[in-house]
C-alpha cells in the first residue's frame, strides 16, 4: 500500500466546509506513492519573526500559537465566508482532531521508527532541492533557453574524442589535434572534406559533419552555446563537451519555424532494395497520389496504401515536431506546405516514399506557457550544474569556507591503482585524519577530514580505464566537496526559510497521521471481519434493497423465431429452457437469455413489463423481439455484506474514526483560548 503524504495531510486540513470527517472522505484503502506529487513551495526570503503571537490552544500540553493555526487555515480556505465564526470553529475542530492523532502517533513512538525516519529523510531531500540551487542563475538559464528556441541554427562540426576523465596528456593531445584542424580550415581547407577525413563522429563519413538545423535544448549545453554564439560563415574556437573537443561551422541562423502537425501516407523501402522493388514502391505511392488528386478520401487512402500501420489507425497522424526532429527531406517538405489541408507530391527519404498532409502549424509558445517545461528540462540537463555551482560558491562565502590544500593533496597522492579497479581498501586510510576543509557558522566550525573523504571514496569508486588514480581522486574530491557543502546548507534550511520548515512539519505530521490512521481505521476496517459483521448486523436496515424482480429477458432474433416461440409456449408441451435449446439447435443464436434481479431503472425492457408473474408483452427492437418473464417480485430486504461491501466498509471506517477521536479527546486534554479565537473573525 502506497501513500501520498502531503496530499493526505492537506486533505485532513482542508475539509472544514464538508461537515464530514477525514474518514468520510476515504471510501477505499488509500494508495501510497513512493514520492510526494505536490510541487515544493518556491524558496522565499527569510521573514522576520512575529512579535506578538498569542497561544490559541493547548493540545496535550503543546501550546499552539495563533499564527500556526491561521497559516494552515488560510492555506486551505479561500472561500468568501472562510473568515466567519462558523467556518473558523468548524476548521478548529478538524485541526484539533488532526493534532490529537499526531500526539497519539508520537505517544506510540512512530516518529522514532527507522522506517519513518528513512521516509521523512527521503522527502526532505526532495523538498530541499529548490533551495539548493541559485534561483537567479536558474531563471537566467530558462530565459536563455527560451530565446534560443526562437532561432534555428544550421551547423557542421568536427569531433576529436576524449573522455571526461582522460589523463591530462590525452586531453592535451586531443586539444592540440582539434586546434591543428581548425588552423587548416582557417587557411582555406574545405570544412566538409576535412570533417569527412578527420572527424571522429562516425556520421561525418556520410554527411561531411553537417548536423542540419537545430534549435535550443537539442544539443549538449557547451555545444549549443558555441553554435549560437558563432556568426554564420565563421568557425568556432574548440569547445569541450562530454564527447570530446569540437569545432563548429555555422552556415545559417534563422527565425525558428515553430512546430507542425502532419499526417502522412508512407510506402516503405527496405534498406537493401533492388530496381524492381523501387519501381513497385514508386508506382504504389503514385497511385495513392493520383487517387488523392482525383478526390479520394484521405483516411481511406491512408488505410489502403500506408505501410506505417501505427499512424494509419489515426488517419496517418504523427506527433507534433519542430526543427531537427525528422529527417531533413521530410521536415523541409512538411514546413513548405503553406496552409492546413494542403499535401505534398510524393517525396523520398531513407525510409521510403511519403505524401505529407499539413494539419496544423504553430509558432513557439509564449514564455509563460513554455517556462514550466523549460524548467523541468534544464533540471535534467547539464546546464543545471551552473546553478548548483553558483549555489556552492555562495555557501563557501556564507560559511567562510577554508580548504587546506596540502592535506587534500596528501590523501589524493596516496591513492593507488586499486582505485581504478574499484577495489581501493578504506583501511589504507587509517592514518589520514587531518582536516581538508572547514565551514564556520556563528563562530562554530565544522571540520571535514581526510577520513570523511576516504569513506566517500570507498563508497563511490568504480572501475575506470585510460586514467590515473590521482585524476579519479580529484574528480571524486570535487563531488565530495560539492555534496558536503550542499548537505551542510540543507541542515540550515529550517532556520532560514519558514516555508521549508512549515512544509517539512506538514510532511512529518502527514506521515505519522497516515500510518496511524491506516492502523486504526482503514486497514482495520478491511481486516476486522468480525467487527465488520457486527457493524453490519446492527445497521443492516441502512443498506436495503428496494423492490426488485427476479426475471429472464429473452432476445428473439426475428419475427419467425418469435411466432414459433409463442406457438410452442401456448401448447405447453415443453419447458421454456427446452424451447430455447431447440430453437438454437435449429439456428444458432436464435434466442439469447439474460437472467437476474433488477431494480427499477436498471433495464429498459424490465421497466416496460408489468411486474406480475409470467411473460409480459412483446417489445420490438429493430429486427428482434424482446420478451421478459417475471418469475418473482422481491420485497425490500437488507443487503448482505458481499452485496454492499464497499459502502459498508466505508461507513465502518467512519464509525471507527469517530470512536477513535472520542477516545483521543478523553485521553488528551484540549484547551482553547476563546479570547484569542474570537480575533480570527473580528
Amino acid at each position: 500500500m502506497k501513500k501520498n503524504i502531503l496530499s493526505y495531510c492537506l486533505l485532513a486540513l482542508s475539509i472544514a466546509f464538508s461537515n464530514s470527517s477525514v474518514a468520510q472522505t476515504k471510501t477505499k484503502t488509500p494508495i501510497k506513492s513512493s514520492k510526494a506529487t505536490t510541487t515544493p513551495v518556491k524558496p522565499a526570503p527569510p521573514v522576520a519573526p512575529v512579535v506578538y503571537d498569542p497561544v490559541l490552544l493547548n493540545v496535550a500540553g503543546e501550546n499552539i500559537p495563533r499564527s500556526e493555526f491561521e497559516r494552515v487555515f488560510r492555506k486551505n480556505n479561500n472561500k468568501e465566508n472562510s473568515s466567519d465564526e462558523k467556518a473558523v470553529r468548524e476548521y478548529l475542530d478538524l485541526y484539533i482532531n488532526y493534532k490529537l492523532k499526531v500526539k497519539e502517533a508520537e505517544a506510540q513512538k512512530l516518529d522514532t521508527s527507522e522506517t519513518f525516519l528513512t521516509e521523512l529523510a527521503g522527502y526532505r531531500k526532495q523538498l530541499a532541492q529548490p533551495y539548493l540551487t541559485d534561483k537567479e542563475v536558474s531563471d537566467k538559464l530558462i530565459q536563455e533557453a527560451y530565446e534560443r528556441l526562437k532561432k534555428d541554427v544550421h551547423a557542421s562540426h568536427i569531433l576529436i574524442k576524449v573522455a571526461n576523465d582522460a589523463l591530462p596528456k590525452d586531453t592535451l593531445a586531443a586539444f592540440n589535434r582539434i586546434n591543428k584542424i581548425r588552423e587548416m580550415i582557417m587557411k582555406g581547407a574545405d570544412f566538409g572534406k576535412t570533417a569527412r577525413d578527420s572527424s571522429e563522429d562516425p556520421s561525418a563519413k556520410e554527411n561531411n559533419g553537417d548536423l542540419g538545423y537545430f534549435t535550443g535544448m537539442q544539443m549538449v549545453y557547451p555545444f549549443e552555446t558555441a553554435a549560437f554564439n558563432t556568426k554564420p560563415g565563421q568557425v568556432s574556437m574548440p569547445v569541450r563537451t562530454r564527447f570530446g573537443y569540437h569545432i563548429i561551422k555555422v552556415m545559417d541562423m534563422r527565425a525558428a519555424q515553430g512546430e507542425i502537425h502532419v499526417a502522412h501516407i508512407m510506402v516503405k523501402l527496405p534498406k537493401e532494395s533492388n530496381d524492381s522493388i523501387n519501381r513497385a514502391a514508386k508506382m504504389h505511392i503514385d497511385e495513392a497520389y493520383s487517387k488523392l488528386q482525383g478526390g479520394g478520401i484521405w483516411d481511406s487512402l491512408v488505410i489502403k496504401y500506408s505501410d506505417d500501420k501505427s499512424s494509419a489507425k489515426k488517419g496517418g497522424e504523427l506527433a507534433w515536431f519542430g526543427t531537427g526532429r525528422m529527417v531533413p527531406e521530410f521536415e523541409q517538405a512538411a514546413f513548405a506546405l503553406k496552409k492546413d489541408g494542403e499535401y505534398t507530391a510524393p517525396i523520398k527519404t531513407n525510409y521510403g516514399w511519403h505524401i505529407i498532409k499539413r494539419l496544423e502549424k504553430r509558432q513557439v509558445a509564449s514564455f509563460d506557457d513554455k517556462k514550466g517545461e523549460l524548467k523541468q528540462a534544464i533540471m535534467r540537463d547539464s546546464r543545471n550544474d551552473m546553478s548548483k555551482t553558483s549555489m556552492v560558491n555562495k555557501i563557501k562565502s556564507d560559511y567562510s569556507f577554508k580548504q587546506i590544500v596540502a592535506n587534500k593533496n596528501d590523501f589524493i597522492n596516496s591513492l593507488d591503482t586499486n582505485l581504478l579497479n574499484g577495489e581501493w581498501d578504506l583501511n589504507k586510510a587509517d592514518k589520514f585524519t587531518k582536516t581538508i576543509f572547514t565551514l564556520t557558522d556563528s563562530g562554530k566550525a565544522s571540520n571535514y577530514t581526510q577520513q570523511d573523504f576516504a569513506k566517500y571514496v570507498s563508497t563511490h569508486q568504480s572501475k575506470r580505464t585510460n586514467t590515473s588514480s590521482q585524476v579519479v581522486g580529484n574528480e571524486l574530491y570535487n563531488s565530495f566537496e560539492t555534496e558536503s557543502l550542499l548537505a551542510y546548507e540543507e541542515t540550515k534550511l529550517d532556520g532560514k526559510y519558514p516555508d521549508f520548515r512549515n512544509l517539512m512539519k506538514e510532511y512529518r505530521d502527514g506521515i505519522l497521521l497516515f500510518d496511524l490512521t491506516d492502523q486504526m481505521v482503514w486497514s482495520k476496517a478491511v481486516k476486522d471481519t468480525t467487527g465488520l459483521k457486527e457493524y453490519h448486523e446492527k445497521n443492516k436496515n441502512n443498506y436495503m434493497w428496494a423492490e426488485r424482480v427476479l426475471a429472464s429477458i429473452y432476445t428473439l432474433s426475428n419475427d419467425k423465431v418469435a411466432v414459433d416461440f409463442h406457438k410452442q409456449l401456448k401448447k405447453g408441451k415443453y419447458t421454456v429452457d427446452t424451447l430455447v435449446a431447440r430453437a438454437n439447435r435449429t439456428e444458432a443464436n436464435s434466442i439469447s437469455v439474460k437472467n437476474g434481479k433488477f431494480l427499477k431503472g436498471e433495464n429498459e425492457y424490465v421497466d416496460q413489463t408489468p411486474w406480475v408473474k409470467g411473460f409480459g408483452p412483446d417489445i420490438k427492437k429493430n429486427e428482434a423481439t424482446m420478451l421478459v418473464e417475471i418469475q418473482e417480485v422481491l420485497a425490500p430486504q437488507p443487503k448482505s455484506i458481499d452485496e454492499a461491501k464497499g459502502i459498508i466498509t466505508s461507513d465502518y471506517q467512519t464509525y471507527l474514526e469517530k470512536t477513535w477521536i472520542q477516545e483521543l479527546h478523553t485521553k488528551y486534554p484540549v484547551n482553547v483560548n476563546e479570547e484569542v479565537l474570537k480575533t480570527m473573525w473580528k
